[in-house]
């Protein structure tokens, strides 16, 4: 839950880089949400059969259409591409293949023009001490 948090801060960054974690679990609380959604306008009458969409999951899909677009950006940076790669996808059956083997495809090591590796960041951040150093000396009496 905390990398679709995460993206959900970060819905208007363009720039930058966005690890494989955070892109696929966002992808997977946006299906979650969505399926959440659908039973809601099923429940209520909203949803509609020919169209496949009620208004609740309308709601939803304008109100994560910023955010999700912005995660794959961010995600063709980690990979080394331009966030333009992502038209890629309205070229009928091939472009949305391609762009799924470019979204799963490893981070590109160290910096790239995009910003620093979200991976190394990730990690020096969890080695890295949190405050300054407890003594383990024997505690002091209370005068």
């Amino acid at each position: 839950m905390n990398w679709f948090v995460t993206a959900l801060k970060n819905y208007a960054v363009f720039s930058g880089r966005s690890r494989r974690s955070e892109y696929w679990y966002f992808g997977l609380f946006y299906l979650i949400f969505y399926g959440a959604a659908a039973v809601v306008d099923v429940m209520t009458g909203s949803f509609e059969r020919t169209s496949g969409i009620g208004f609740c999951t309308a709601i939803l899909a304008l109100a994560l259409l910023i955010p999700s677009i912005s995660v794959t950006v961010r995600r063709l940076h980690d990979t080394g591409r331009s966030g333009w790669w992502v038209l890629i996808g309205f070229v009928p059956l091939v472009g949305g293949i391609i762009l799924l083997v470019f979204l799963c495809q490893d981070s590109e090591p160290g910096a790239n023009r995009f910003g620093a590796n979200p991976k190394v960041v990730s990690l020096v951040r969890s080695v890295a001490p949190a405050g300054p150093a407890k003594s383990w000396s024997t505690p002091q009496a209370k005068r």
